[in-house]
C-alpha cells in the first residue's frame, strides 16, 4: 500500500489535471468566440454579400483563424515543455552540486574534529 503522502500528490495531480483541462477548454471557447466576433466584424464591411455568401465567408474565417490559434497553442505547449525539461535538468545539476557541497563540508569537519580529537591526551 502507498505512503500517505503519495496519495495525496496523486490527488493534488489529479485535481491539477483537471483544472488544467477546464483552463483549456475556457481558453480555447474565448478564442472560438474571438473568431467568431471577427469574422461578423469582416463580413460587415461587404454589405452587398448575400446572406449565404457572408455564412460561408463567415465559416471559412472563423476555420482559418482557428487553425492559426491552435498552431499558436501547440507550439507555446512545446515550449513549455521544453523550458519546463531545461529548468528539472538545471534544478538536478543544483541539487547534485548542493549535496556534494554538503557531504564535502560534513566529510571536512568529521575530519576536523578527529584531527582535533586525536591531539587530546
Amino acid at each position: 500500500m502507498g505512503r500517505p503522502d503519495e496519495a495525496k500528490n496523486a490527488r493534488r495531480h489529479e485535481g491539477s489535471d483537471w483544472t488544467n483541462q477546464v483552463e483549456g477548454y475556457l481558453l480555447w471557447q474565448t478564442r472560438v468566440q474571438d473568431a467568431k466576433c471577427r469574422a461578423r466584424a469582416f463580413t460587415e464591411a461587404f454589405d452587398w454579400l448575400t446572406t449565404s455568401q457572408r455564412v460561408e465567408i463567415e465559416r471559412r474565417y472563423i476555420g482559418d483563424r482557428l487553425q492559426c490559434e491552435e498552431q499558436d497553442l501547440r507550439r507555446i505547449v512545446q515550449r513549455a515543455a521544453d523550458l519546463r525539461s531545461e529548468y528539472e535538468q538545471r534544478y538536478r545539476r543544483l541539487r547534485l552540486r548542493c549535496t556534494a557541497v554538503t557531504v564535502s563540508a560534513v566529510t571536512a569537519a568529521v575530519a576536523a574534529l578527529a584531527v582535533a580529537v586525536s591531539y587530546l591526551p
